[in-house]
C-alpha cells in the first residue's frame, strides 16, 4: 500500500537511495515462503562489541523479529489495521503499533508508516524496539508475484519477509517528529502555489478575493517553518554548522535543509544521494524514480545559497549545494567519531 505522505510516499528514504541503516536481513532470498527463525540468541560477545545493527543488542538473551503490514480499514478507508507476525504462519492484528508486542532489543520490519501511526512507533523505538520500514514499495508487488503470494495482508507480509535488508532503513524518533511537520510545510506550500495558480486565471477583481486566503497560508507557512528550524536546531549537531557554511539567511532556506538532512544519508556515497535527488540521467526509454518532495527542498535551498530565483537554478547548481550539504555531515560525523569518550 501507499503512504499518506506528501510527496514522499514511501519514506524516502526518507527512501530513497539505495540505503541500509543497520539490521539482520529480514529474510532468505529463495522464491520459497521464508521460514524465519522469530527468536535467536545475541551472545555476549557481539553486544559488548556494540555492533550498529541487530546484532549488537541484549547479549545472552534472546531477541523477536517482527514483521507487519499496515492496511486501510475496510469501513470507510481513512484508518488503518496492522497484521504482524514472527513466523510466518501465525498472524495478529492491532490498530497501534503500541500494540505490538515487541520489547526491548526487538525489531519490526514494515512496509510504510502512515503518518497516523507515528505515535505508536516513537512508543516503540522509546521502548528499546529497532523498527526498520521498506524504502520502495514497488519491491514489495514484485517480490509477491514472484513468489506467487495473494494480494494480501499476510500476502504482503511475506513478501516483506523475503526481501534483502539493503532495502530497510531504520527509522529515529528525530526522523519521524520531524517528518510529521515537513509533510504538514509541504501540504501548506501546494495549497498556496494552487491559489497561486488559479488566480493568474482570474479578473482582477476575483484575484483580490483570494489574496486573503494566499497571504493566511503564507503566514501559516512561515510559523510552521520556524518550528521546523527548531526541532532541527535541538534534533541534528550539524545543523547549525550547515546554516552558517552555506550562508543560509532565510527562513525557507533553513526549512529546505532541515528537510534535506531529515532524509539524506550521509554514509552513502554522494552518487547515490545525488540519485534520491534525481540528479542523474535516465536510461534511454526510461523513467526516472527518485523524491520530488526532496527535489524541491533542494531547489528552495540552492536558490536560497546563491541568492538567485527558481528560475534561474540548473541542475548543476543543485548538485553543487547537494554535494556541499552531503560533505559538512560526512566530516561532522567523523568528528564526532574521533572524539574520545570521557570519564
Amino acid at each position: 500500500m501507499s503512504e499518506a505522505e506528501v510527496g514522499t510516499a514511501p519514506i524516502p528514504a526518507p527512501g530513497d537511495g539505495a540505503e541500509c541503516v543497520g539490521g539482520a536481513a529480514p529474510g532468505p532470498q529463495s522464491r520459497e515462503t521464508p521460514g524465519l527463525v522469530a527468536r535467536r540468541s545475541v551472545d555476549n560477545t557481539a553486544a559488548s562489541a556494540g555492533g550498529g545493527g541487530l546484532d549488537g543488542l541484549l547479549g545472552g538473551e534472546t531477541m523477536a523479529l517482527y514483521y507487519a503490514d499496515v492496511h486501510r480499514t475496510r469501513r470507510n478507508g481513512e484508518g488503518f489495521r496492522i497484521t504482524f507476525t514472527t513466523d510466518g504462519t501465525s498472524f495478529k492484528h492491532v490498530d497501534s503499533f503500541a500494540d505490538v508486542p515487541a520489547r526491548e532489543g526487538d525489531a519490526v520490519f514494515v512496509d510504510t508508516i502512515p503518518l497516523q501511526h507515528t505515535e505508536g512507533v516513537i512508543e516503540l523505538l522509546r521502548r528499546g524496539v529497532e523498527v526498520y520500514y521498506l524504502r520502495r514499495l514497488t519491491l514489495l508487488a514484485k517480490r509477491r508475484e514472484e513468489l506467487r503470494l495473494p494480494k494480501t495482508a499476510r500476502g504482503d507480509i511475506k513478501a516483506l519477509m523475503a526481501i534483502e535488508q539493503k532495502w530497510f532503513r531504520r527509522v529515529t524518533e528525530d526522523f519521524l517528529v520531524v517528518r510529521r511537520m515537513v509533510v504538514a510545510y509541504r501540504s501548506l506550500m501546494r495549497a498556496r502555489q494552487q491559489l497561486l495558480n488559479k488566480s493568474k486565471a482570474l479578473a482582477d477583481l476575483e484575484r483580490y478575493a483570494l489574496k486573503p486566503a494566499i497571504k493566511v497560508l503564507e503566514q501559516q507557512m512561515d510559523e510552521l517553518a520556524k518550528r521546523i528550524v527548531n526541532e532541527a536546531l535541538k534534533r541534528y549537531p550539524a545543523y547549525n554548522r550547515l546554516v552558517e557554511e552555506l550562508g543560509i539567511n532565510s527562513l525557507e532556506g533553513m526549512e529546505a535543509l532541515a528537510e534535506i538532512i531529515t532524509y539524506l544519508d550521509h554514509s552513502k556515497r554522494f552518487r547515490k544521494t545525488a540519485n534520491l535527488f534525481g540528479l542523474f540521467k535516465p536510461a534511454r526509454g526510461g523513467k526516472k524514480m527518485y523524491n520530488e518532495g526532496l527535489r524541491g527542498a533542494l531547489q528552495r535551498l540552492t536558490a536560497s545559497v546563491n541568492g538567485i530565483s527558481p528560475f534561474q537554478l540548473t541542475a548543476r547548481l543543485e548538485r553543487q549545494t547537494l554535494f556541499k550539504v552531503w560533505m559538512i555531515l560526512r566530516r561532522e560525523a567523523r568528528g564526532r567519531l574521533a572524539v574520545p569518550a570521557q570519564g
